[in-house]
């Protein structure tokens, strides 16, 4: 049997979380009505297995009452604080952004035109061709200026990162719906922490020169010795595709638990005419 390997427990997609206890009850129902047509066809079987019966009919219960109080407890408590959780969310997805165009713009990617959905999915394509930013990359990190540039842009984005983990990460995990997206929101600034020392212990800005030179050596040099830029390179394009996706799947998973409709509903309603106006 495979066995999980070391590292945070994650399903595949970040929608799992809601279906898991719908999962469990609508398997519990087609036990349950395997059970009455064996009884239906064998009336005789359950009769002479009363141990067995009483095993069945218990785990039954017990695995319908679980799965269905799960879904309304973790329902009425999603909706209880839905516009909380959509707003903690949206914050969540403002610091991704920040992240992935923030390198993108560094790297000279960014898409020239005006601001929109349209200059937007091109961004997100621009960093998801691996080859092309892994490139672009290269060439920021051939420039003294522009490491200095990604080094101060790291710190910043970590300032950021901290902040708003800081303001929604101890409501956010007190739900089973949000605990895993905030992880991976957690694992994103952890790269930025993670690399971002690297520079300060190898280019040190001028500020950071009058820290102990001992507080400089970075978690990254210590558990895998000196850091190669094709090393680094290759976790910048990862961070900034890991901020793309987080950006997209957060956004829509925000929209989701309360949509626009819901909000366009709490305006008031717009006077037709100019009599309705004055009136």
């Amino acid at each position: 049997m495979a066995r999980h390997t070391v590292g945070p427990r994650r399903t595949d997609s970040l929608r799992a979380y809601v279906r898991a206890t719908r999962i469990i009850g609508g398997l519990s129902v087609l036990v349950l009505f395997g059970a009455i047509a064996l009884d239906l066809a064998n009336d005789r079987f359950w009769s002479r297995h009363t141990l067995f019966t009483g095993l069945v009919a218990s785990l039954i219960v017990v695995a319908v009452t679980v799965a269905a109080l799960n879904e309304v407890l973790e329902r009425r408590q999603r909706e209880r604080w839905s516009v909380l959780a959509q707003y903690a969310l949206l914050d969540f997805v403002r610091t991704a952004r920040l992240v992935w165009s923030g390198l993108l713009e560094l790297a000279g990617l960014v898409p020239d035109g005006e601001l929109g959905d349209e200059a937007l999915a091109a961004g997100s394509e621009a960093v998801r061709d691996t080859p092309r930013l892994a490139a672009a990359m290269d060439e920021m990190l051939a420039s003294a200026d522009e490491r200095e540039q990604l080094h101060r842009l790291i710190a910043e984005l970590l300032g950021h990162g901290q902040e708003v983990l800081g303001r929604w990460a101890d409501v956010m995990v007190n739900s089973a719906t949000y605990a895993e997206i905030v992880d991976r929101h957690v694992e994103l600034y952890s790269r930025l922490y993670w690399w971002g020392s690297v520079l300060d212990e190898s280019e040190p800005l001028q500020e950071h020169l009058s820290r102990p030179r001992l507080s400089r050596v970075s978690p990254a040099t210590q558990a895998s010795g000196p850091v190669e830029d094709e090393w680094l390179r290759d976790n910048l394009v990862a961070i900034a595709q890991l901020a793309e996706s987080l950006d997209r799947v957060s956004f829509e998973l925000a929209m989701r638990i309360v949509p626009l409709d819901w909000w366009t509903a709490q305006l008031p309603d717009r006077p037709s005419t100019i009599e309705d106006l004055r009136s």
